[in-house]
């Protein structure tokens, strides 16, 4: 049990919980004498980008797991790792070709969202 209280969420990278528990992860690295920049968004961008290409990796296994071995039971996860990969390279102007490519391999059709 953690005497500071319950862990925040480490599942969703949208969470204000998450979001506070990595400035204090930044924070803790540099004065540990790491080289951690003092732009968050950079950090935050990195932390996402890193979670973003361990999503793909996973996917890819999940699918030779399926296709190599004959197991399909791993597919049922890929939903979830796959809205992870979406949501991220949505938020990214460089990652909007692996948005398009995850949308056209799953038949999606994004929304326009227009704001003035």
């Amino acid at each position: 049990m953690n005497p500071a209280g319950p862990s925040p969420p480490q599942t969703k990278a949208t969470g204000g919980h998450l979001t506070d528990h990595l400035l204090g992860f930044a924070r803790l690295l540099r004065r540990a004498g790491l080289p951690v920049g003092t732009d968050f968004a950079e950090f935050y961008r990195a932390f996402e980008w890193t979670g973003l290409q361990r999503h793909l990796k996973v996917l890819g296994i999940f699918a030779r797991i399926r296709y190599r071995d004959g197991k399909p039971q791993y597919l049922e996860d890929a939903p979830r790792f796959v809205a992870y990969a979406r949501a991220v390279s949505r938020r990214y102007r460089p990652l909007a070709p692996l948005a398009r490519l995850l949308d056209e391999i799953e038949g999606v059709t994004p929304r326009a969202a227009f704001t003035f």
